[in-house]
């Protein structure tokens, strides 16, 4: 018994940096999605089994938008075609759990926050910044529980 107990204190001390670890690897994951072009990221969102779900298209950008085989997750990719610097990747989820760990991700990663804000359909959002980085956590409407946002953008 006693070689049990640190044994698995051990084993939750590993667990959780892992799932810290996985949490600002997907972080660090959105971005890297952001810096690809179309063709690039579909190929990428088609291995990890999600698929196309909607495509937008408009004089000023085209959104392609991509759901996980769960219904859980929601991945989109904004191209703008006059303003490059609008392209954002924008990650969508509905749990609570996740947008903390999240959170916890962002602020362990050197992220700052720097403006809060609505967006134009009424969500709160708060923006981090690091260095020339910028990520907006978008939560639900108020009177709802879902969907939580992660927008990163370029």
């Amino acid at each position: 018994m006693r070689r049990t107990l640190p044994l698995l204190a051990l084993l939750f001390f590993i667990s959780l940096s892992t799932q810290v670890f996985g949490q600002s690897l997907v972080i660090e994951m959105l971005d890297s999605y952001n810096k690809m072009g179309m063709t690039e990221f579909q190929n990428e969102v088609k291995k990890m089994n999600f698929k196309l779900s909607d495509k937008t298209q408009s004089a000023d950008f085209v959104l392609n938008e991509y759901e996980h085989p769960t219904y859980k997750f929601k991945l989109g990719k904004f191209e703008y075609i006059k303003d490059k610097s609008q392209n954002r990747i924008e990650f969508e989820f509905n749990n609570l759990d996740d947008y903390k760990k999240y959170m916890e991700a962002l602020q362990r990663g050197g992220y700052k926050e720097t403006e809060k804000g609505k967006t134009i359909t009424k969500e709160p959002y708060v923006d981090y910044y690091k260095g020339k980085q910028h990520i907006r956590m978008v939560l639900p409407k108020e009177n709802q529980s879902t969907p939580y946002s992660i927008l990163v953008f370029k």
